[in-house]
C-alpha cells in the first residue's frame, strides 16, 4: 500500500525561521553565518539552512541541524536548540531514517516541554506521530497525535489542529475497517486547511480524500483529489505518493501504459531526491503492474529492489507488500520453494503489523482521549458539585469500613471451610481446560495430525499420492461485498461455510482453510481410502444444492442470491502443519493449481471437474466434456461438468453421443 504524506509544521509553521529553497538564499545565508557571532541569530540562520536544505540534501540538512544544535547548547539557547533538533530529525525523515528521527524529536519534546512551550510540545509530538506511523507502529502513531490534538485545541491552533485531524486520520486508514473513520477526521481537517488557506495541508488531506474513494472504486473522485494534491507537490518528493496512486487507478482499469508512465515519473522523482521511503513505494507499484501485464520476471526483479530497500529502512507495511508480491510471482513461475518460503514471511509480517491486541490499544487510546475531553468539560461546569459529593463520599467511606471490616471477618472464618471445596472445582477447573484445549486443537487440525503434534510436539510432512481437492468461490463476490455492511457480509459468509462444514463432515472429507471467500477442502487425507473423488463431488453437488435452496429463499424475499462455482482435481499432493505460534494444516503441490483452475474455468451453479477425477467418478455420473485448459508444468488437461447420477455399470461421454 502506498504511503501518504503526513503534514509536517516545518519551522514555517512553528517558528520564526524561514525561507525557500533557492540557491541565492542558501548564498547569503551561508555568508552571513560565515561573519556572525556566536550568538542566537546565527543558531536561528543555521536552523533556517538546515531547513532550506530539507527537501534537495537532506543530509547537507541534518550537518547544520547539528552546529545549530551544539551552537545552542554553548550559548544556552534551550529554544533554539529544541528547534535544531526537530531540524536534525526532519532531516532524518527525509532519509527515511525513522528510529533516529524519533530520537532527535524525542530530545526536541524534552527541551520544548522543560521551558513550558506548548506549540513547540503540540508541534513535535505531531512529528512524532507520523515518525511511528511510517515506521509501521500504528498504536504510538495514533497516541502521539491525540495528544498533539489535546494541546492543539487548548492553544485553539487552528493549523496544528487540522495536522493532528489529518494524523490521526492517516492512521485510521490504514486497515480496512477503519476507513470510514479516516474519512470523517479528514473531512474535518481540511475545511480547517482552507480557512487558513494553507495549501500544503489541504493538497495532502486531498491526496488521503483520494485514497480513500480509490479505495470505495470511485475512481473520478480520487483522480479529482490526486489532481489538486499533485499540483501542489508537482517536483518535490511529496509528488511520488499522488503519481503513484494514479498510476494504481489506471493499472486495475488495464491501461498498462498510463500506469507505468506514472508510476516510473514516481520512481525518478523518488531516486533523484533519495528518497528511500519513496523509491519502495514506486518500486512495488511497478512490480504489481508488471505482474498484472503477465511479466511476472520483471515483476519479480523489481519485487526484490522494494525488499532490499525495505528492510534497509525498516518499512514493515512495504515489506509485507513485497512478501505477497513474491510469493505469489514465484508461485506463477513454478518455483513453489520460493513461493511457499515467501508466503511463510508474509504470514509472519502481517501477524506483526495487525494484530488483535494493538487493535485494541488504538481504540483505547482514542476512547482515553475522547473521555478525557467529556470529563474536563464536566468538571468546569461542576467543581462546586464535586467539592460536595466528596464530603458525602468520604463519610460513607467511614461508615463501610465497619461493615467491611465485619464482613472480612466472616470471609476468614469460612475461608478454611471452603478451601475443601476450593480445592475440588479448582481440579475440575483444570481438568475441563484441558479438554477445552484438546477440543480447540482437533477443530484446527485433523484428528491424526493432532494427536501426533501432542505427543510428539511436532507433525510429520508426507507426501500422498491419490487426493482429491476441492475450491468453492462465490461468483461476483466483489459487487456483493460493496451492497452489503462489513458485519451482512462477514454473517452471510459465514453461514454459508457453516454450512458447508457440516456437508464436508458428512463425506468423509477434511477442511484445509478459508481464503477470502474462496473455501478448500480435500479427500483421502490424512487417512487414506479409495472413495475420496466420489465423496468429493458428492459434498460439491450437495454444496450446490444448499445454494438453490439458499437462491430460492432469497428470490422469494426480493433479495440478490449468491451464486457458486466448484472446482475439482484428483491427484498427489504433499500435506503437513505449518507455523509455530498458531498452527495451519496445509496442502501443496500442482493438484492444489489445478483444483483453483477447475473452480475459475467453471460456472456458477455447475461441478467443474479434472479428467482425473472423471476416471475415478465416471461410473457413477454421467459428465458433459468441456474441452481443456493448459495448465502450467503439465500441459492440457480435459475438464467435465457433472450432469446426473447413472445406475449403469458405464456411461458414455455426450461428446461421444452427439458425434
Amino acid at each position: 500500500m502506498i504511503r501518504y504524506k503526513i503534514i509536517f509544521l516545518y519551522v514555517i509553521l512553528c517558528s520564526p525561521y524561514t525561507g525557500l529553497a533557492q540557491n541565492y538564499e542558501i548564498e547569503n545565508l551561508k555568508n552571513k553565518i560565515a561573519g556572525q557571532a556566536d550568538d542566537s541569530l546565527k543558531v536561528n540562520n543555521l536552523i533556517s539552512l538546515s531547513n532550506l536544505y530539507l527537501g534537495e540534501n537532506p543530509k547537507e540538512s541534518v550537518q547544520f541541524g547539528v552546529q545549530g544544535q551544539r551552537l545552542a547548547r554553548k550559548i544556552k539557547f534551550p529554544k533554539g536548540e529544541a528547534y535544531a533538533f526537530k531540524a536534525i530529525g526532519l532531516g532524518y525523515y527525509y532519509q527515511s531514517n525513522y528510529p533516529e528521527a524519533a530520537s532527535q524529536f524525542q530530545h526536541s519534546l524534552s527541551l520544548f516541554d522543560s521551558i513550558g512551550f506548548k506549540a513547540g510540545v503540540a508541534n513535535i509530538l505531531s512529528n512524532l506521530g507520523s515518525t511511528y506511523f511510517n515506521a509501521g507502529d500504528d498504536t504510538k502513531a495514533i497516541d502521539f497525535h491525540l495528544r498533539s490534538l489535546k494541546i492543539s485545541e487548548e492553544l485553539k491552533d487552528s493549523l496544528r489542529i487540522g495536522t493532528a485531524l489529518n494524523g490521526i486520520g492517516t492512521v485510521y486508514n490504514n486497515k480496512p475497517a477503519t476507513v470510514d473513520k479516516a474519512l470523517e477526521y479528514f473531512q474535518k481537517a481540511l475545511p480547517i486547511f482552507r480557512a487558513i488557506n494553507y495549501e500544503d495541508g489541504e493538497a495532502t488531506v486531498s491526496m488521503n480524500l483520494g485514497e480513500i474513494y480509490k479505495k470505495k472504486q470511485r475512481n473520478d473522485s480520487a483522480i479529482y483529489y490526486f489532481d489538486q494534491s499533485l499540483e501542489v507537490y508537482r517536483g518535490t518528493i511529496d509528488a511520488t505518493f499522488p503519481l503513484n496512486l494514479i498510476g494504481e487507478i489506471y493499472a486495475k482499469a488495464g491501461d498498462y501504459t498510463q500506469a507505468l508512465m506514472y508510476q516510473n515519473k514516481a520512481l525518478e522523482i523518488a531516486r533523484s531526491l533519495n528518497g528511500k521511503l519513496e523509491i519502495t513505494q514506486s518500486l512495488l507499484g511497478i512490480a504489481k503492474t508488471n505482474k498484472m501485464m503477465g511479466q511476472v520476471k520483471s515483476s519479480v526483479y523489481y519485487y526484490h529492489d522494494a525488499e532490499l530497500l525495505a528492510t534497509e529502512i525498516s518499512a514493515k507495511i512495504q515489506l509485507k507488500e513485497a512478501y505477497e508480491g513474491l510469493a505469489h510471482a514465484y508461485a506463477a513461475l513454478g518455483d513453489f520453494k520460493k513461493a511457499y518460503g515467501y508466503d511463510t514471511l508474509f504470514s509472519s509480517m502481517k501477524d506483526i503489523l495487525y494484530n488483535a491486541d494493538n487493535d485494541r490499544k488504538v481504540q483505547q487510546l482514542q476512547f482515553n482521549f475522547d473521555l478525557d475531553k467529556k470529563e474536563n468539560e464536566i468538571e468546569l461546569l461542576t467543581a462546586d458539585q464535586a467539592l460536595k459529593e466528596a464530603t458525602i463520599q468520604r463519610q460513607k467511606l467511614v461508615n463501610y469500613a465497619a461493615g467491611v471490616t465485619g464482613f472480612l471477618l466472616i470471609l476468614v472464618i469460612l475461608g478454611f471451610y471452603n478451601r475443601y471445596k476450593y480445592v475440588r472445582k479448582t481440579n475440575k477447573i483444570i481438568k475441563d481446560e484441558r479438554d477445552r484445549s484438546q477440543d480447540l486443537l482437533l477443530n484446527i487440525l485433523p484428528e491424526e495430525t493432532a494427536r501426533e503434534l501432542e505427543k510428539n510436539g511436532h507433525a510429520k510432512t508426507q507426501f500422498y499420492d491419490d487426493v482429491t481437492v476441492l475450491f468453492t468461490d462465490f461468483k461476483g463476490f466483489s459487487t456483493i461485498a460493496g451492497k452489503l455492511t462489513p458485519i451482512q457480509l462477514v454473517a452471510e459468509l459465514n453461514e454459508y461455510f457453516m454450512a458447508f462444514d457440516d456437508i464436508i463432515v458428512k463425506h468423509n472429507l477434511e477442511k484445509i482453510k478459508t481464503i477470502g471467500d474462496a473455501y478448500m477442502c480435500a479427500g483421502g487425507i490424512p487417512s487414506v481410502n479409495e472413495t475420496h473423488a466420489l465423496d468429493a463431488v458428492k459434498a460439491a453437488l450437495a454444496m450446490q444444492a444448499y445454494m438453490q435452496k439458499r437462491q430460492r429463499e432469497k428470490n422469494t424475499g426480493g433479495i440478490a442470491a449468491w451464486e457458486l462455482r466448484i472446482g475439482i482435481h484428483t491427484g498427489p499432493v504433499v500435506a503437513g502443519v505449518v507455523g509455530k505460534k498458531k498452527y495451519a494444516y496445509d496442502i501443496w503441490g500442482d493438484t492444489v493449481n489445478i483444483a483453483s483452475r477447475m473452480e475459475s474455468n467453471g460456472e456458477p451453479g455447475k461441478v467443474n471437474i479434472s479428467a482425473a477425477t472423471y476416471r475415478q467418478i465416471s461410473d457413477h455420473y454421467q459428465c458433459l466434456h468441456r474441452g481443456k485448459i493448459s495448465a502450467k508444468n503439465i500441459g492440457e488437461i480435459d475438464m467435465y461438468f457433472i450432469e446426473n447420477a447413472t445406475t449403469d455399470l458405464k456411461v458414455h461421454k455426450k461428446e461421444e453421443i452427439t458425434a
